[in-house]
């Protein structure tokens, strides 16, 4: 998902955290790391399941990528 690429992750409280790899995201938060998922209602993937971030301990981490636009 990262690919090492800055992404940023907002748990459930609302904190904030950027990471390159799942491994820098495990050392500001503590705990196994798993995937996290959740199935697609519209849009292009309707019907599909698809990773949208990470569980890490009790922190439920939804990744947000910047995006750059030229005009």
């Amino acid at each position: 998902m990262m690919n090492g690429k800055q992404t940023l992750f907002l748990d459930q409280y609302g904190g904030r955290y950027w990471a390159k790899s799942t491994k820098e995201l495990k050392e500001q938060l503590s705990g196994s790391v798993s995937k996290m998922y959740v199935d697609k209602i519209a849009g292009e993937h309707a019907g599909k399941t698809v990773h949208c971030g990470y569980i890490v301990g009790d922190n439920w981490l939804t990744a947000y990528r910047p995006v750059e636009v030229v005009e």
